[in-house]
Protein backbone atom coordinates (compact mmCIF):
# COMPACT_ATOMS: atom_id res chain seq x y z
CA UNK A 1 0.00 0.00 0.00
CA UNK A 2 1.23 3.51 -0.78
CA UNK A 3 0.80 6.27 1.79
CA UNK A 4 -0.37 9.72 0.70
CA UNK A 5 2.11 12.45 1.68
CA UNK A 6 1.00 15.86 2.97
CA UNK A 7 3.39 18.70 3.83
CA UNK A 8 3.36 21.52 6.38
CA UNK A 9 4.07 25.03 5.14
CA UNK A 10 7.51 25.05 6.73
CA UNK A 11 8.39 21.73 5.07
CA UNK A 12 7.23 23.02 1.67
CA UNK A 13 9.24 26.22 2.16
CA UNK A 14 12.42 24.30 3.03
CA UNK A 15 11.98 21.94 0.08
CA UNK A 16 11.51 24.86 -2.29
CA UNK A 17 14.67 26.52 -0.93
CA UNK A 18 16.72 23.30 -1.19
CA UNK A 19 15.58 22.68 -4.73
CA UNK A 20 17.51 25.80 -5.81
CA UNK A 21 20.29 26.14 -3.25
CA UNK A 22 21.19 22.54 -2.43
CA UNK A 23 20.29 20.03 -5.15
CA UNK A 24 22.16 17.19 -3.39
CA UNK A 25 20.09 17.61 -0.21
CA UNK A 26 16.94 17.96 -2.28
CA UNK A 27 17.63 14.70 -4.14
CA UNK A 28 18.33 12.89 -0.87
CA UNK A 29 15.08 14.24 0.58
CA UNK A 30 13.09 13.15 -2.49
CA UNK A 31 14.57 9.64 -2.24
CA UNK A 32 13.61 9.42 1.44
CA UNK A 33 10.10 10.72 0.71
CA UNK A 34 9.65 8.00 -1.91
CA UNK A 35 10.67 5.40 0.68
CA UNK A 36 8.33 6.90 3.29
CA UNK A 37 5.40 6.62 0.88
CA UNK A 38 6.06 2.88 0.55
CA UNK A 39 7.16 1.94 4.08
CA UNK A 40 7.23 4.83 6.57
CA UNK A 41 8.77 2.94 9.50
CA UNK A 42 11.80 1.37 7.81
CA UNK A 43 14.42 2.20 5.20
CA UNK A 44 17.33 4.60 4.84
CA UNK A 45 17.98 7.57 7.09
CA UNK A 46 17.68 5.52 10.29
CA UNK A 47 13.95 5.97 10.97
CA UNK A 48 13.09 6.18 14.65
CA UNK A 49 9.93 6.85 16.63
CA UNK A 50 10.19 10.08 18.60
CA UNK A 51 9.41 10.28 22.29
CA UNK A 52 6.18 12.07 23.08
CA UNK A 53 4.82 11.42 19.62
CA UNK A 54 2.46 8.69 20.90
CA UNK A 55 4.02 6.20 18.49
CA UNK A 56 3.03 8.01 15.31
CA UNK A 57 5.81 10.62 15.00
CA UNK A 58 9.04 9.55 13.30
CA UNK A 59 12.36 11.09 12.30
CA UNK A 60 14.89 10.19 9.59
CA UNK A 61 18.30 11.61 8.80
CA UNK A 62 18.70 13.63 5.64
CA UNK A 63 22.22 14.81 6.51
CA UNK A 64 24.31 15.34 9.64
CA UNK A 65 22.43 18.55 10.31
CA UNK A 66 18.95 17.97 8.89
CA UNK A 67 16.16 15.55 9.76
CA UNK A 68 12.74 14.90 8.32
CA UNK A 69 10.02 14.69 10.99
CA UNK A 70 6.68 13.15 10.07
CA UNK A 71 3.50 11.62 11.49
CA UNK A 72 2.18 8.27 10.22
CA UNK A 73 -1.54 7.49 10.21
CA UNK A 74 -2.23 3.88 9.28
CA UNK A 75 -6.02 4.11 9.47
CA UNK A 76 -6.18 6.70 6.68
CA UNK A 77 -2.92 5.62 4.96
CA UNK A 78 -1.44 9.13 5.25
CA UNK A 79 1.88 10.68 6.24
CA UNK A 80 2.13 14.31 7.34
CA UNK A 81 5.62 15.76 6.88
CA UNK A 82 6.04 18.30 9.68
CA UNK A 83 9.57 19.60 9.16
CA UNK A 84 12.68 18.88 7.10
CA UNK A 85 15.31 21.37 8.17
CA UNK A 86 17.67 22.46 10.92
CA UNK A 87 17.13 20.03 13.76
CA UNK A 88 20.84 19.94 14.63
CA UNK A 89 22.16 23.43 13.91
CA UNK A 90 25.43 22.89 15.80
CA UNK A 91 26.83 20.34 13.30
Amino acid sequence: MIYTLYFSRSAEKSMKKWRKSSPVLYKRLRDILNEIALHPREGSGRPEALRGGNGSTYSRRISGQHRIVYDVYDTTIEVYVLDVEGHYDDK
